[in-house]
């Protein structure tokens, strides 16, 4: 039997998440995976204002500065009712920001045309990054 590798592991825990917190209709979820080895997962919190939302990742990256342990891997995936399948989905401009604190080597699941299990690091995502002005 193939041993599951660490990303879909992370994989696994954002789909568990999904399945337990929204068992009909959407659902999306991320899973953050810390230095430490511990796979942390979240949701984006229901609002009735859109303005009041937040990225699903947003959690475990809090999760990962309350602990001050960096991430080592992010990803974000969603499906659009219980009969859909599930997307990936790249981290936005937002959530790109928040991970660069802990440096470019950070391994983010990348939206793909065939849905694979991707991960690119945020140097890849990010190579015209503005910071590289100072």
């Amino acid at each position: 039997m193939k041993k599951k590798s660490l990303e879909e592991d992370i994989y696994s825990a954002a789909l568990n998440l999904v399945e337990q917190r929204y068992p009909k209709g959407w659902g999306g979820a991320a899973a953050v995976r810390l230095a430490t080895g511990e796979i942390v997962t979240s949701v984006a919190p229901d609002t009735e204002l859109d303005v009041l939302s937040s990225c699903m990742e947003l959690g475990s990256f809090l999760e990962a500065h309350k602990q001050n342990v960096p991430v080592t891997h992010s990803l974000c995936i969603f499906r659009e009712n219980e009969k859909s399948p599930f997307k990936i989905l790249s981290p936005c401009g937002v959530c790109q920001e928040r991970l660069r604190f802990w440096g470019t080597s950070v391994l983010v699941a990348v939206t793909n045309p065939s849905n694979e299990l991707i991960f690119k690091s945020l140097g890849e995502l990010q190579q015209h990054h503005w910071s590289d002005a100072y």
